[in-house]
């Protein structure tokens, strides 16, 4: 064949190759006229196996020419192929057609409880003071509620404390220090320890500001050097965190079976700034948590040496605390489970 014939017969060709894809609608027809042109017995690959019979010095535009070709097929069935999608996706569209007039979907973002914001909040203020977060069961033994925290089975603080028995040596926990207990059974006398124990504990209460369930948040710091002025300066640091720079805090000796010496701190009243009022029941202060010194009963207790340790350990009520932060006027409402109420607070 010579140039003339070559090019007549690509010519042809295309020409066969558009009219007979040119009524193809579905794929599979597509592929198949696709095999007769590109296939094996197709006039590219003819051609191809004639390039031995050209001359030499043909060599080049014949092959130019063969190339030429197959890329043009190629070009004809891949935009062929591309309308068939395209229908195909106009015709899914039409039968998944959506009625805009209706309403849409809503998906509201929820807000986090005020509960565990100041749960989040105060261990996040401890982590960065270098304490560990301590966890434990809320069905404990009464050997680790009370008689590791120095209190007895006829001691007079259970009375508001064991009202939760599931069996003589079963209770619900009446506070997180049971917590304290395991970390210091597991240490097995050798300090130092540093953690905040966070959790619901469980007491004889029942008015508008206790419930019988509540929010618990204990710390407990072990060591030969931790002192008095040491727990002063961390609960002093926690609740201005907790209520700002201007709250004013007072400390008062109380009394605890578990730290000796032991204390109750207050902050200045958010209503009258100190000077008295309803709010305060005219004190100027409103008490927020306990705390002291370890009572080196509880260190031998629990296996320290007494004469080499010395702690200091406190308590804070994560209901308590939530409610005046956010002006809440029952705590049942953290637990009635309301949405209204929950969704007051963080917004977005």
């Amino acid at each position: 064949m010579d140039i003339k014939e070559i090019q007549l017969a690509i010519d042809n060709e295309l020409k066969v190759c558009r009219e007979d894809i040119l009524n193809v609608a579905d794929q599979s027809s597509l592929n198949d006229f696709k095999g007769l042109h590109l296939g094996k017995k197709s006039l590219c690959s003819s051609l191809f196996s004639k390039m031995r019979d050209v001359p030499s010095e043909s060599k080049q535009l014949v092959g130019k020419m063969v190339v030429d070709l197959r890329q043009k097929i190629t070009d004809i069935f891949n935009a062929k192929e591309n309308e068939l999608k395209q229908v195909a996706l106009e015709k899914q569209l039409q039968k998944d057609k959506v009625d805009i007039s209706l309403p849409g979907y809503s998906h509201k973002l929820g807000s986090k409880h005020p509960f565990y914001a100041v749960v989040d909040d105060i261990t996040d203020f401890f982590i960065g003071l270098g304490y560990e977060v301590a966890d434990g069961p809320e069905v404990e033994t009464d050997y680790n509620n009370f008689e590791m925290m120095n209190i007895p089975k006829d001691h007079p603080s259970r009375d508001m404390q064991d009202s939760f028995s599931i069996t003589d040596e079963l209770v619900l926990r009446s506070h997180t220090s049971a917590v304290q207990a395991r970390v210091m059974a597991k240490c097995k006398g050798v300090g130092p320890i540093k953690i905040i124990c966070p959790g619901k504990v469980y007491r004889r209460d029942n008015d508008a500001t206790h419930s019988h369930q509540f929010g618990q948040i204990e710390g407990l710091v072990i060591s030969e050097s931790a002192t008095f002025a040491n727990l002063l300066e961390t609960l002093t640091l926690l609740l201005k965190h907790l209520f700002g720079e201007k709250r004013k805090v007072r400390f008062r000796p109380s009394y605890f079976p578990f730290t000796e010496p032991s204390i109750e701190a207050d902050i200045s009243c958010f209503e009258c700034g100190g000077k008295g009022c309803k709010f305060c029941k005219n004190t100027g202060y409103i008490e927020i948590l306990g705390a002291g010194m370890v009572h080196p009963n509880v260190l031998r207790l629990n296996g320290f040496d007494d004469t080499k340790y010395q702690g200091f350990a406190f308590g804070i009520g994560i209901d308590r605390v939530a409610m005046l932060k956010y002006n809440i006027d029952d705590i049942k409402r953290f637990y009635t489970n309301d949405v209204r109420f929950i969704s007051e607070f963080f917004k977005e």
